[in-house]
């Protein structure tokens, strides 16, 4: 009977909208969130864990009388689909979910507005066709409705009977994943066994406990850390410890960048023929193909901070979100300390991104050379800001005025998602892979190598190179899961979970003045650096809290945890719950005799780096190599060729 004839009850109206929402969350689980979903129960669990909150959220309105009720279900149901799309884009993105520190960064949008507008696709409107529906009716088709009030005492049973689903789902979950809640560091593992919804409220929980626990923390948390981090030390190696103390270091940012490209030709051209040439060891670099980048949501700013603090970053949001309230005792900081090193960071965006002009100030660096500092005219511009090849030809100008030595920092950023470059700065025809953000990628891969061999260039003439440690790396991986297909297509190769986490190689180019290159295939990590670059210098790490061991060590630690909990190794990888043989990327058939201990070490590394930062512990920290940073002490002035962007 048709809707006009017969109405439509307020528990009808709420059924209809549990099942809609629910119908685009089962849509968006398998069409744009990766979840790496196995196996009957773990497909149950999926077909199950939306249902609980979204029930017991509409339920509360069951409460209510007449057009109020129908209205407030309504405006409950468009924000849980509001709120599964802003995951949804997000996902698509940084492959990760929305969460309340990411929240702290939404001034970062308008800098990145293309690349979230080229997260949108054609089908999104699948996401609010029930809504528009339900908003058409309400507004005019009322006859429809009936106004009758709902019976209220069935209100708490249908409460009842989500909590008691949710707490079904809850089970099944642990069944598959014990200590889904306690011991997982990846989203992605909590959103396919809770949903969403439930990850929400899971996330608003873990964030309060962290607010609290810097309140609570104390000097007995920092002994745990420095007692656990004084385990992990290793003795450096005789033949590079001092090797370059006081030469200057640049440290060069490859934004986006990873390793696949090497020796990788499109179209009969080499994508990156200038740092094929550096991965060969022939031109005075180490070259470390097995260096994974460790980042989380934070991407580009948690490689800037564990490369210069050997910690990781938060789990939820970046550790740059901290916005400079935390104690640290930085790379830049010790260099100043122990040899007198300037330091600098230059970079073609404007200082607040990521809040940088506050958190550089915490790692006592010394002057920061953002956008205003350059000619940021439009034909320089591409993407989020300064073409990579005008922020280094700039660059090299102001690293000859500094005061040596000193610790240069370069960040680019043409290399960055949706990967997109001018017809005359693109050198290299695009691969036809049917995907715009994967073709486009070897083009911006092409011009930032481009970019990286006049720099290199520049500096020769400079008379900055030879006398110089240069360190090159990749931040974090420019291509996500969501285009394991068009990536299939460029690789010729399958891409299932063990080769994505081999794809999370982004390289590390370690130049040493007096000392020969060659190619090191130790697994290492971004955490790895600190040690290694005090080592070179001749500092004594052993009071200086590290998660990183030293690449040159003979004792180097080689395990490599990941910020979601999964870490590899130089035999096998654990990836999604499951261990992979670097050989072939099969599932081993007998369980490691060293896996549980590398798992705890992981874990241990990850939660350890977490309680630093949670609980701000470097503040009770009386380093008797290291004294605390004033940030009052530094100021970023804006540069001369222009404002701040408005």
């Amino acid at each position: 009977m048709s809707l006009h004839k017969k109405k439509l009850t307020l528990f009808a109206f709420f059924i209809l909208m549990v099942i809609t929402v629910t119908l685009k969350t089962y849509f968006s689980y398998y069409v744009d969130f990766s979840l790496g979903v196995k196996g009957l129960v773990q497909n149950l669990i999926l077909l199950m864990n939306p249902y609980s909150l979204i029930a017991l959220v509409l339920s509360i309105f069951l409460f209510f009388k007449g057009k109020k009720a129908f209205w407030f279900i309504f405006i409950g149901g468009f924000l849980l689909s509001f709120l599964l799309y802003a995951n949804v884009v997000y996902f698509r993105f940084f492959s990760d979910f929305l969460t309340f520190s990411t929240l702290n960064q939404v001034g970062n949008v308008e800098s990145m507005g293309g690349a979230v507008t080229a997260s949108f696709k054609w089908y999104d409107f699948i996401y609010f066709t029930d809504t528009i529906v339900y908003l058409f009716m309400l507004i005019f088709k009322q006859k429809w409705f009936d106004k009758r009030v709902f019976s209220k005492k069935f209100v708490p049973v249908i409460m009842a009977a989500s909590v008691a689903l949710f707490f079904l789902n809850l089970a099944f979950a642990e069944s598959d994943r014990p200590e889904l809640l306690t011991r997982t560091f990846d989203h992605k593992y909590l959103v396919k066994y809770l949903g969403p919804y439930n990850f929400t409220v899971y996330d608003g929980v873990k964030t309060i406990e962290n607010n609290q626990q810097k309140a609570l923390a104390n000097e007995d948390d920092l002994t745990k850390v420095l007692n656990y981090t004084k385990q992990k030390q290793t003795e450096p190696n005789p033949e590079y410890y001092g090797a370059a103390k006081k030469k200057n270091i640049i440290k060069i940012h490859l934004e986006s960048f990873q390793t696949f490209l090497i020796n990788k030709k499109v179209n009969g051209q080499e994508v990156t023929p200038f740092l094929n040439k550096l991965s060969t060891g022939k031109e005075g670099y180490r070259y470390y193909p097995n260096f994974f980048h460790q980042t989380g949501q934070g991407k580009t700013s948690d490689s800037e901070f564990t490369m210069d603090n050997s910690l990781f970053g938060l789990p939820q949001g970046s550790a740059f979100s901290l916005k400079g309230d935390n104690t640290f005792q930085s790379l830049p900081a010790i260099l100043d300390q122990k040899q007198g090193y300037t330091s600098s960071v230059m970079h073609g965006d404007y200082k607040t991104f990521w809040n940088r002009d506050q958190v550089y100030k915490h790692f006592g660096v010394d002057k920061f050379y953002d956008a205003t500092y350059y000619d940021m005219s439009q034909d320089n511009l591409e993407n989020l800001g300064l073409k990579d090849k005008e922020l280094f030809k700039e660059s090299t100008d102001y690293l000859a005025k500094e005061k040596q030595p000193f610790y240069s920092h370069l960040i680019t950023l043409t290399n960055h998602y949706p990967f997109t470059v001018s017809p005359e700065d693109a050198s290299i025809e695009k691969p036809n892979t049917g995907d715009s953000t994967v073709d486009g990628y070897v083009q911006t891969a092409r011009y930032l190598d481009e970019s990286l061999e006049q720099f290199v260039s520049e500096l020769k003439k400079k008379g900055l190179y030879d006398d110089s440690v240069i360190m090159i790396y990749g931040d974090h991986y420019g291509i996500s899961e969501n285009h394991n297909k068009a990536m299939e297509k460029l690789l010729g190769e399958d891409i299932t979970p063990a080769k994505f986490t081999d794809l999370n190689r982004t390289g590390f180019w370690l130049k040493i003045p007096g000392k020969e290159g060659t190619v090191d295939k130790t697994y290492a990590g971004q955490a790895d650096v600190m040690p290694t670059i005090l080592h070179l210098m001749g500092i004594d790490t052993k009071n200086y809290l590290m998660m990183g061991t030293d690449l040159l060590s003979k004792d180097h630690n080689d395990t490599v945890p990941f910020r979601n909990g999964d870490f590899v190794t130089k035999d096998y990888k654990y990836v999604n719950g499951r261990i992979y043989d670097n050989k072939n990327n099969e599932p081993v058939t007998e369980k490691p005799k060293d896996f549980e201990k590398r798992k705890q070490q992981s874990e241990k590394d990850l939660e350890m780096s977490d309680n630093v930062l949670n609980g701000d512990l470097f503040r009770f920290y009386d380093n008797p190599d290291f004294k605390k940073i004033k940030p009052s002490n530094y100021e970023y002035k804006t540069g001369p060729k222009g404002q701040e962007k408005k």
